[in-house]
């Protein structure tokens, strides 16, 4: 097992919150847990309805970078978040497994889009979807 995991694609695309899993959270299933986020973003049933209909994880994020964030979210888009990973890893245990398989590895999103505060681009960034999931598998143990 890798001391490092620095990429969230290929074996271990399943971190991503782009990896096709549903997630069910307030009576709606949403695509991927990126689909989930993006629509935790508003308070509007309606508008979360919508981004759970969104094709992809990537037309998702699209759709959820065009409307209003609810007032609260910047101080909560983290345990939002924490909230997300933990409906992911515990509605699949497939993925559980295989986030619990990781062992004590350090997880980063490593990433080329310059997404700072969620990875690490370039050798830098606050990476807390890492740590989000690091945390989620010592919770999961």
């Amino acid at each position: 097992m890798p001391k490092i995991i620095n990429s969230f694609i290929g074996h271990y695309g399943f971190l991503s919150n782009f990896h096709m899993a549903p997630v069910e959270l307030g009576h709606i299933e949403y695509p991927s847990s990126e689909h989930a986020f993006q629509a935790a973003k508003t308070t509007d049933i309606k508008l979360r309805k919508k981004i759970a209909q969104q094709p992809t994880s990537w037309e998702a994020k699209y759709f959820g970078r065009n409307i209003k964030l609810r007032e609260d979210w910047e101080e909560r888009k983290i345990a939002i978040m924490h909230v997300i990973l933990r409906a992911k890893f515990t509605q699949h245990k497939d993925l559980k497994q295989k986030l619990l398989d990781t062992g004590d590895a350090e997880l980063i999103e490593g990433n080329i889009w310059k997404d700072y505060f969620w990875g690490v681009c370039a050798g830098r960034g606050e990476n807390n979807l890492g740590k989000l999931l690091m945390r989620l598998r010592a919770e999961l143990r």
